[in-house]
């Protein structure tokens, strides 16, 4: 079997582009700040031996530690086609696609969803918005995926997905995405929580 492929979807960090609603709760500067330390954080963590790791980038690259990574671009269509793209493109074996939104992805949940398409199965890993943080398919699959009649960007994201892919899906987690000023908010009390329960042992 051929070695999984770990595809992140990014938007290279530039003032005033993308993060829009965050922007409007924090500035357009601190969204700007916040997305490129969450992004490259994410790319730095998910680097692992047992996938390649993948960067389809919608701009320019230019963060440093973005660019030791394998970085194609996202090309034209709507998110719908450029996922399709990439999944067909890394078909060769298991493949998984996430964005850079979800600050808790971590190397174990990557593992258990290559893990997961062992049997045939698409894995999606469900986002609190309604949304999904990720999609991984075993080659077969990836190499016909259809994500046609998606609803993106809304609270009907993922059960359109499930739809799409006939239904036969195993759930991980859900988790939370960083969208706006409350879920920056939420995040930052949950990291505050666990920083002094881990004072208190």
């Amino acid at each position: 079997m051929a070695r999984p492929t770990l595809i992140i979807f990014a938007r290279a960090p530039a003032i005033g582009v993308g993060k829009t609603r965050l922007a409007r709760d924090v500035g357009a500067v601190e969204a700007w700040r916040l997305y490129r330390q969450m992004s490259g954080r994410l790319i730095r963590t998910l680097a692992d031996h047992r996938w390649r790791c993948v960067i389809r980038l919608a701009g320019a690259p230019g963060d440093p530690a973005w660019r030791s990574a394998t970085i194609e671009d996202q090309g034209r269509g709507d998110l719908g086609q450029r996922l399709e793209r990439a999944l067909r493109a890394h078909s060769a074996g298991p493949v998984a696609v996430i964005g850079t939104d979800a600050p808790d992805v971590s190397p174990a949940r990557i593992a258990r969803a290559f893990a997961g398409t062992r049997g045939g199965q698409a894995v999606l890993g469900p986002a609190e918005d309604g949304g999904f943080w990720l999609l991984a398919l075993p080659a077969r699959r990836a190499r016909a995926v259809s994500l046609a009649g998606v609803r993106w960007s809304g609270p009907d994201t993922l059960t359109d997905t499930e739809a799409a892919l006939g239904g036969r899906v195993q759930r991980l987690e859900t988790l939370a995405d960083i969208d706006t000023g409350e879920d920056l908010a939420r995040l930052r009390a949950a990291q505050l929580s666990a920083r002094m329960s881990i004072s208190r042992s």
